[in-house]
């Protein structure tokens, strides 16, 4: 299936990486600020560039190391008790499977647990601070999401996963229980009644890694682009921030529990976890504009391109009146399919823009 994020770029990598190569040319370094599904950080990594990717979220931050930082071929080595004694016996008799690949079978066969995940987001489960059970997924999906998530902490904490295979095992998890959850769209909310691939089994599907011979090249960082903007000098940097209203903390809650494997108080009808620690100013108008300031007088960087849009809090000219004062402003406008979660009846498709500022 595949990210199911608000304002991801994949479609768009073919219009955004030729002006940043028309901008700095070949093998220079890049920064992703907010990185996301790390679609363009991982783009940039294939075309040769040195990549600094950052985010506020931590599923995020998983998802960029994935994307960053194999140099080789995982090969489980610490985990092969583990793999052996839960590895389903036919899984290698029809063709020799990878040691990836073996892991993934291995953790999919874990027995499920009536945990967290099932007494606070399964519709059987009795959630300690709501009226009735949460229905983003089915009871089987979310038992075996519980003894998953077990295990990939336990292998990890005694030292047996390392910290690579690791991410490696949780961006697979996140985005197998992104593919089988109840929602429409993002987990502001569950939808009524089970529907669609809802009622399927999770399924961990190996990652397409992408392995090159670049040890060291990149780095992947965690923190608000504000505070981070000052540790980091680069040829460019790219900046795909929120648009809206909707914070990213709260619509993606579940996934942020998955990748930092914790079990937070789940707060009221959608369970969300407590996620002021992760409150981002450029979902609030009044915010945003000292935000990008604070990010274009720290960072040591010449060229700065964002993604913005025709639906985001500031119109085009507040965006080119506020970069304005940094030095020259380029906009270009690009087409995009819009997100949308649900049968609404905006325009399915939405313009997006490419911004140049080139600091002075």
């Amino acid at each position: 299936m595949g990210y199911r994020y608000i304002g991801a770029k994949s479609r768009l990598l073919g219009q955004i990486l030729p002006v940043i190569h028309d901008l700095v040319g070949d093998n220079a370094h890049v920064a992703d600020l907010m990185c996301g599904t790390s679609a363009v950080s991982t783009a940039l990594r294939q075309a040769g560039y040195q990549v600094t990717a950052n985010d506020l979220m931590t599923y995020s931050y998983h998802h960029a190391r994935v994307s960053l930082l194999f140099t080789a071929v995982p090969e489980f080595r610490g985990i092969a008790d583990f793999i052996d004694a839960f590895l389903p016996k036919f899984a290698d008799a029809m063709f020799p499977l990878s040691p990836y690949e073996r892991a993934l079978k291995a953790l999919e066969s874990v027995p499920g647990e009536k945990g967290y995940f099932w007494r606070e987001f399964s519709a059987e489960g009795r959630p300690r601070n709501a009226d009735a059970p949460r229905n983003y997924f089915v009871p089987d999906n979310a038992r075996r999401i519980d003894g998953m998530r077990k295990w990939v902490r336990q292998l990890h904490c005694s030292g047996r996963l390392n910290d690579l295979e690791h991410s490696l095992l949780l961006h697979d998890l996140i985005m197998g229980a992104n593919d089988v959850a109840n929602i429409a769209g993002t987990y502001g909310h569950y939808m009524a009644h089970i529907a669609g691939r809802a009622k399927d089994p999770i399924r961990l599907t190996p990652t397409q890694l992408v392995i090159l011979n670049d040890p060291g090249k990149h780095r992947v960082m965690q923190g608000y682009a504000e505070d981070i903007a000052g540790q980091i000098e680069c040829d460019l940097c790219y900046i795909d921030p929120p648009y809206m209203k909707r914070q990213y903390a709260a619509n993606y809650h579940i996934l942020e529990t998955l990748a930092r494997e914790d079990e937070p108080e789940a707060i009221g009808v959608s369970g969300l976890r407590p996620w002021r620690d992760q409150y981002s100013n450029f979902c609030t108008r009044t915010r945003i504009q000292e935000s990008f300031r604070r990010i274009f007088s720290q960072m040591q960087c010449d060229h700065f391109l964002v993604s913005y849009s025709e639906d985001g809090l500031l119109s085009l000219d507040e965006i080119q009146d506020l970069f304005g004062k940094f030095g020259p402003v380029e906009v270009r406008t690009l087409s995009n399919k819009r997100f949308k979660s649900n049968n609404s009846d905006l325009a399915p498709s939405i313009t997006e823009y490419l911004i140049h500022l080139k600091k002075a």
